[in-house]
This record gives C-alpha cells, structure tokens and sequence, in this order.
C-alpha cells in the first residue's frame, strides 16, 4: 500500500512537471537556459579558487584546471598564519553572531507590532522602515562616518561604540540590515491566524508571553529565512567597515581579502591567497547548503499565505 501511494505521489509530480513545461513553452526552456549560463558564471569561478588552493605557484600558473600532482595543505597553513586569516575571520564571526542577534530580535518585534496592532502612525513607521530599502548604503557612507565618531564622545559607553570598535559596527550592520527585515517579517507575521495568540490572551497570557512563546515559533520558517539572508549578506559587507575600522587589528574577513588581493602583483604567495579566498567562501557555502531547504520553505510558505 505505502509502495502504491509513494509511486502515485511520484506521477503525480511527474504530470505536473509536464503541464508546467507545456503552458511555459518557449520561455520555459529559454529560463533554464539562463539558469543554467548563471550557474557556471557561479559555479566555475569557485570550483578554479577551490582547486588553485591545493596547487603550487608553478601549476597555478600552467594549466589552470589540471589536477595538482599533491595537495597542499601547507598553503591553507601559511594562509591562516601569515596572511592573519584567523583572526580576521573571528572578528567576521564575533561581528555577524551580534549584529545578526540584535536585529532578529529587534527586527521581529518591530515586524510583529506593525503587522499585528494597528495604531494611529502605523502605515508612516511602516513606510519610513521600507524606505530604507530604496536609500543606497554608498550615499551614507560620509555622514555614517562622523555619526560614528560622533558617537565616540559619549560619557562612558564611547570608548566601545565609536570608530575601529566592533560593538559600532554591530550597530550599523543592526540598522542598514532592519528595513529587508521588517519588510519581509511583517509580511510574514500578517499571515499567521490569531485564533492562538486570542486564546491565549483570555487564558491571561501577556502581549510579550504571545509573542515569545506563540508567535515567533509560528514565524519559524520566516525567521530562519531572514536570519540566513542577514548571516550572508552581513559576511560580505565591505563598504561598511572598510570607512568604520581602519584598525588593521579590528579588521573583518573582507577588509583582510580585499588587502591580500590588492598586495597580489608584489610578490605575492599566490597559493596561500587562493588558500585564504577558500578560508573565506567555505563558511558561508556550508551555510548555504545546510539550511538551503529551511530558505526555499520559508520563502515559499510566505507567497503561498
């Protein structure tokens, strides 16, 4: 009986792959045409870095995609010693892990208030939130700079939040990462049904006991999604604390690339820097992979409500 219905479930799909095909057409096959072109832009540039890490200077250097006659640990070795990725990729998780929590948490709260109790000025704070979606973090960069500095001038708590701290920049990542938050959040906690959070309101629970215990796993598949896409996009920040930490000590992951790349034409270790590059993509790639079914479930739990 479980052999009949898993094979009628795979026809079924079957059938629907097929009538998709048929009322796309033409287009069907000119966007698996573009997929699959972007795909390689993607995929061959990264599968060349994973190779060039295991090579030595001279293979590097001949055919670029034959096989290494050894592999060469030692460069991921002298990669993480002298060119100081280590450190710098503890500053990109200290950074991330913080900015990350503070805006899934602020973010989700702001989200949930908008989306759930209406009050005069909702539709304005909603508004001026999404609009930050449309404002360029390269226009900023300039009053962001002396914002911050600025901000090293408070009594006591200065010193931590002000220029080449990390805590200063956790606070940026929270603010230029809330509007794609909020905007995405509050879309998604306007679906969910409040017959539960009514309920457990005339039980006596309090509007943050909703919210913490009720809601927010309700909101999993929305919370998981947004949190990855702020992990991702966070990592790979650059403009933002290339003009926040001039500190070489305070430096992130990609301010340490972007220094090896620039120093590549004076007798660079080429080996090392492909090494470094790895170092760098690996994290986020695993992190992609692992949590890429919890992305799409997400994202399409949101359209379908």
């Amino acid at each position: 009986m479980t052999s009949m219905t898993s094979w009628s479930a795979a026809n079924s799909r079957k059938l629907a792959r097929l009538e998709r095909r048929r009322r796309l057409g033409p287009l069907g096959m000119l966007s698996h045409v573009a997929l699959a072109v972007w795909t390689v832009l993607v995929v061959v540039p990264i599968l060349w870095t994973f190779l060039a890490s295991v090579k030595s200077e001279d293979e590097i250097f001949g055919d670029a995609w034959s096989l290494p006659a050894a592999l060469r640990w030692d460069n991921f070795e002298r990669a993480w010693n002298n060119f100081h990725i280590g450190q710098y990729m503890l500053n990109s998780v200290i950074v991330v892990a913080f900015s990350t929590f503070g805006t899934m948490l602020i973010g989700s709260m702001a989200a949930y208030v908008l989306a759930r109790y209406p009050f005069r000025g909702n539709r304005a704070f909603y508004l001026l939130f999404v609009s930050g979606l449309a404002f360029p973090v390269y226009l900023a960069l300039t009053p962001l700079f002396f914002v911050v500095q600025n901000m090293g001038n408070v009594p006591l708590i200065g010193p931590f939040i002000g220029l080449n701290t990390h805590a200063g920049l956790v606070l940026v990542y929270i603010a230029y990462s809330m509007p794609f938050t909020v905007f995405f959040l509050s879309a998604f906690f306007r679906t969910l049904p409040t017959a539960v959070a009514e309920a457990a309101m005339v039980d006596g629970a309090s509007h943050t006991r909703v919210f913490f215990q009720i809601m927010l796993p309700m909101a999993r598949p929305g919370i998981v999604s947004i949190t990855i896409f702020n992990v991702l996009g966070q990592w790979n920040q650059y403009q933002l604390p290339l003009v926040l930490l001039q500190d070489r000590e305070m430096w992130v992951l990609t301010q340490g690339i972007a220094d090896i790349s620039a120093a590549a034409g004076y007798d660079q270790d080429w080996s090392a820097m492909f090494a470094a590059l790895t170092l760098a993509i690996v994290p986020m790639l695993v992190v992609y992979v692992l949590f890429q079914r919890q992305i799409q479930s997400g994202l399409t739990s949101g359209a379908l409500k």
